[in-house]
């Protein structure tokens, strides 16, 4: 459902919640969190862009949270590199359904929105009280499953 730009944005932000004492170098980042060094350059720039991360020139420069981990939403980072897509459609691409909704359109649109409410209400700190080692999707250190953190597996399980 997610992106791989959407995962490589979501584990930078979470690196640099852990390291806020000092901004981390592109460099640094990218070897912490397995991403290419000149794409997670690319995602680093639409981060700043969307105003969730700052840049700071010079000989300790590097990039840092532009907010708390508490201020930031899952959803925002997701949104600034990917945005989740709404159904506007008919995923049946019936003809006659082109002015009105067929019964599989709001179903999908509601999933997608408990889970944009989930994202949402999730925060980078959310994740970070997670006391799980953190292991990129699909890394056999997590079994190659996806685990999604607890704080969201609550909120998943609490909205259904």
């Amino acid at each position: 459902m997610f992106s791989q730009t959407a995962e490589y944005a979501l584990r930078a932000v979470v690196w640099l919640a852990g390291h806020r004492e000092n901004a981390q170098a592109a460099t640094q980042i990218a070897q912490a969190t397995q991403v290419p060094p000149g794409y997670l350059s690319k995602i680093l720039n639409t981060l700043g862009r969307a105003r969730l991360v700052v840049a700071r020139r010079g000989l300790h420069g590097g990039f840092m949270l532009s907010r708390a981990p508490e201020a930031i939403s899952i959803l925002e980072v997701i949104n600034a590199v990917d945005p989740i897509r709404r159904i506007t459609a008919c995923p049946l691409n019936l003809k006659a359904h082109a002015t009105t909704r067929c019964a599989l359109h709001p179903r999908l649109d509601d999933a997608i929105g408990t889970v944009e409410r989930v994202l949402a209400e999730t925060t980078v700190a959310d994740v970070m009280a997670d006391k799980r080692p953190v292991h990129p999707l699909g890394d056999p250190a997590c079994g190659g499953r996806v685990a999604a953190p607890a704080a969201v597996r609550r909120k998943l399980i609490t909205s259904s």
